[in-house]
């Protein structure tokens, strides 16, 4: 459970890393690349550890990155739906819905 929760933390610090600037685009790009490289620092010390546990405490590779593809695309659902004020569309919800079949042919013994 550690694990999860890191992984989803730290893929709130990576969407805003890559995603924030999108709302600021009259910032300098060389500002929002030194902003954006501040806060994936935080994304990194929370990763690398939530990855590192997870391997030790039974997960494989595979089922860690299948893991943070999915929590990925869950927190940027809601980043996209709430701060870029993006329209969330069926089809969006369709491809979860293939990825979640992914997670299970992933984890299933």
């Amino acid at each position: 459970m550690r694990t999860i929760v890191m992984l989803f933390a730290s893929n709130v610090f990576m969407t805003f890393a890559w995603y924030g600037h999108l709302n600021h685009r009259e910032l300098a790009l060389w500002k929002a690349i030194l902003i954006s490289w501040g806060i994936a620092f935080f994304e990194y010390c929370l990763t690398v550890p939530a990855n590192r546990w997870g391997f030790e405490g039974g997960m494989n590779g595979f089922q860690l990155k299948i893991t943070q593809e999915v929590i990925t695309l869950v927190v940027f659902s809601v980043f996209a739906v709430f701060y870029l004020k993006e329209p969330f569309h069926w089809r969006y919800l369709a491809g979860f819905a293939l990825l979640l079949a992914a997670v299970y042919v992933v984890f299933k013994k």
